[in-house]
């Protein structure tokens, strides 16, 4: 007799109430062996045979070989061995070779301990001395680790701004490195791979100086272009391809939940997060280990304080959260219990989708849609580790999950996207080309790595004041001067605040600056671990924010006004019928105040005002002007804003599965009456200074973009909407029928104008 799982209680609930919408199950796949290579060395099979390792997958075989060819990326599947596909060769040569090196990059501090304490049980403690080098190592020990250490582990970040600033203190790692591992590669995307793509070129140029010429192994989650990815990330070319994964599946039972309808009229439901809460805290009851994602940071503490009220208070001890914003030693211990086994369950943001070993756990839970299909994949992976899992997808309001809702088989069947990068992005290649000028004066010997456009940028830099041209190259022209600070590779500014328990002057966690005033404003309720606090303060000087604990029934929600203003017109062409442009932008917000809302039921309790400065930011953008459409037949004046808008999100909303970005990756504003284009125009950005080509992608395939708007929208028959249409479900939730209406409207003005009627403007 086959085994209950202990979550049939719960989707046998789910399919009686029809919040469950589907589910599928995948039977397990069998591995396939092969045997250990006979040349492997001596100390190398030893160590294999300690671990328990007897055989090899047939793909780890084809990386051992692949990498000793050229650069090589491996793109295999959730716990599929990759890392073993990259120790092997670096083992091999650093056993073999008492003067070789290696470094390994991982995105997270988390990976990198993880790995480390997998390069400890091999046991080859006399040959390998790995050690961890990052923000978090005592600065006591770095000398001691730049002098012994021949296996060196860090983030891109530190590699930027610790290491190659000082290269020539590295002499005796750059001289010899043999191997460089870029673990997780697909993370490497948008603006924070766009500059990593830049601190490799960095590093490549730095190991030259040295006069070596690593060798390059990246591993990865399943994309559709790695071969582009991994030769846009480091500049080289030839990559090797092992991506047939020959790795065991677990059985896994895959299930799509849709929060009940409360108004049917409107199409509104339930709230995702409570519906997480309610399954994340039934799973852990049930007895199975789960984790739970969730994307905003926000999100995750609801979640937490929604599954703990609902849980029994030994179990409510057992769950965590576990997100960016934490301190170092947080961090530790919530990791720490997690692989112990010591907690039953965790709400996360992405920090842990990667392949951190968190222990063996039996579910996991997607909340929304979380803007990539690899990314939905490599969170599912990390349950059924024992044989056999559970992987959920609760959906939220907006269209686009209602759309998977409404058609999970394609949902389920949809493949990974195209990770996308800019390396050459005007501004952010000219922040390292300034770095890089720090490191070692700039020549045309450096055209064959930092590229041919080098010189036009230093001399453009030259001319701003940044560098001088001596006769060695082009140098910085401040000698004090350290650009690699004020680089921040993950966001647009290198600045953060930190958080101040007010009634003890403890910093209990940071935050970005970019994300601050609309965040930690005088006034906030800000969710930390779990807990409510109060913003009593904001200094804008000292970078700070105090806050004192909070038990207040509401919740706070910045109001915020924005503008574009349009600065170069790159690309011109007519879409759809209306007038398609790609160009450079500039962004700004202004945070106004925050609304003050119920926790109960979200009732809008008052409005307080706040004096913020505006932040503002260059970056690349799409917009189209739709004053053509509008004037083929009259349009209801009090539609229109509402109809932009609902088109403008509908847009931003399946962008991300055409340019495989993060949703907030990408901004967008639509107006009835901008001031540059004296109509009605939506524009969507780049949400990053400088822009990444998310929205030229954008731009070259807006065929795509509109059809795929309209299907998710909702295709209307008729040409002025039918009231099954408009106010049914199956159309997603765009929260106004009207605005929905006008939508759909717009939509099929554009669909039907014939396309390629007018060459290009």
């Amino acid at each position: 007799m086959r085994e209950t799982e202990p979550w049939e209680a719960l989707l046998e609930s789910g399919r009686a109430d029809e919040r469950l919408v589907h589910d599928d199950f995948y039977g397990a796949r069998s591995a396939r062996l092969v045997s250990l290579p006979d040349d492997l060395g001596w100390s190398v099979r030893s160590a294999l045979d300690r671990a328990g390792i007897t055989h090899l997958y047939a793909h780890q075989l084809q990386a051992l070989r692949s990498a000793f060819d050229g650069p090589t990326i491996v793109t295999t599947g959730t716990a599929s061995g990759k890392s073993l596909c990259f120790q092997l060769p670096t083992l091999e040569v650093l056993t073999s070779d008492r003067a070789a090196r290696a470094l390994y990059l991982y995105p997270t501090k988390a990976l990198a301990q993880d790995q480390a304490r997998a390069l400890h049980g091999f046991g080859l403690h006399q040959a390998i001395r790995p050690a961890i080098y990052d923000g978090d190592t005592p600065r006591g020990e770095r000398a001691a680790i730049r002098k012994r250490s021949n296996l060196i582990l860090t983030n891109p970040d530190m590699l930027h701004v610790g290491i190659l600033p000082h290269h020539a203190a590295w002499g005796d790692l750059l001289a010899n490195l043999a191997f460089v591992v870029v673990d997780e590669a697909h993370v490497y995307r948008g603006v924070f791979g766009s500059h990593v793509g830049n601190v490799l070129r960095r590093l490549r140029r730095a190991a030259a100086i040295h006069g070596t010429e690593p060798r390059f192994l990246l591993a990865s989650a399943t994309i559709a272009n790695p071969i582009e990815l991994a030769e846009r990330l480091t500049g080289l070319s030839d990559f090797n391809l092992v991506d047939h994964d020959t790795a065991p599946t677990a059985a896994r039972r895959v299930a799509m939940w849709n929060p009940p309808l409360l108004d049917e009229q409107l199409g509104v439901r339930a709230s995702a997060l409570y519906e997480a809460a309610e399954v994340f805290s039934e799973l852990v009851s049930s007895g199975a280990r789960t984790i739970c994602f969730m994307k905003s940071r926000k999100g995750v503490e609801l979640i937490l304080r929604h599954a703990v009220d609902r849980l029994d208070p030994e179990l409510a001890e057992r769950v965590a959260p576990y997100r960016a914003g934490y301190t170092t030693a947080q961090r530790h211990e919530i990791e720490r219990r997690l692989s112990n086994g010591e907690l039953l369950g965790v709400i996360a943001t992405d920090a842990l989708e990667l392949g951190i070993d968190i222990g063996e756990l039996d579910a996991a839970i997607c909340v929304t849609f979380p803007g990539t299909v690899a990314s939905l994949k490599q969170m599912w992976g990390r349950a059924g580790r024992r044989g056999r899992g559970l992987a959920v997808y609760i959906a939220g309001e907006d269209a686009l999950d209602q759309f998977f809702c409404r058609h999970p088989t394609e949902f389920l069947s949809r493949p990974v996207e195209a990770a996308i990068l800019d390396p050459d992005s005007s501004e952010i290649y000219a922040e390292h080309l300034l770095c890089a000028a720090y490191e070692a004066p700039l020549t045309d010997a450096d055209a064959p790595i930092l590229g041919a456009q080098w010189r036009e940028h230093a001399e453009q830099l030259s001319q701003a004041g940044w560098l001088r041209e001596r006769a060695t190259g082009f140098v910085p022209t401040r000698a004090d001067d350290y650009p690699a600070a004020r680089v921040a590779l993950r966001s647009a500014s290198a600045d953060s605040f930190v958080l101040v328990d007010a009634s003890s002057g403890e910093v209990f966690g940071t935050i970005e600056a970019g994300r601050a005033y609309a965040t930690i404003h005088e006034g906030a309720v800000y969710l930390h671990l779990g807990r409510s606090y109060q913003v009593l303060e904001l200094d804008l000087v000292a970078r700070r924010a105090l806050l004192e604990p909070f038990s207040g029934d509401y919740f706070t929600q910045a109001k915020r006004e924005s503008m574009t203003y349009i600065e170069r017109l790159a690309d011109r062409r007519l879409a759809h019928g209306v007038t398609l442009s790609f160009g450079s932008v500039v962004y700004s917000e202004t945070v106004l105040g925050y609304q003050r809302k119920r926790l109960q039921d979200h009732q809008v309790i008052d409005f307080q005002s706040l004096e913020l400065p505006t932040v503002e930011f260059p970056t690349r953008a799409l917009w189209y002007e739709l004053a053509d459409v509008l004037s083929t037949e009259p349009f209801p004046s009090e539609w229109l804003l509402g109809a932009l808008h609902a088109l403008e999100h509908g847009q931003i909303a399946v962008l991300p599965l055409i340019a495989m970005c993060d949703r907030w990756d990408i901004g967008g504003l639509s107006t009835n009456s901008h001031p540059q284009t004296g109509g009605p125009t939506i524009f969507i950005y780049d949400g990053h200074p400088g822009g990444v080509g998310i929205t030229r992608r954008g731009f070259d395939q807006f065929e795509r973009l509109v059809a795929d708007a309209h299907r998710l929208i909702g295709e209307c028959p008729c040409r002025s909407g039918c009231p099954s249409c408009i106010q049914s479900p199956k159309c997603g939730n765009l929260n106004e029928p009207l605005s929905k209406r006008g939508a759909l409207e717009l939509l099929h003005r554009m669909t039907v104008t014939p396309i390629g009627r007018r060459g290009p403007v």
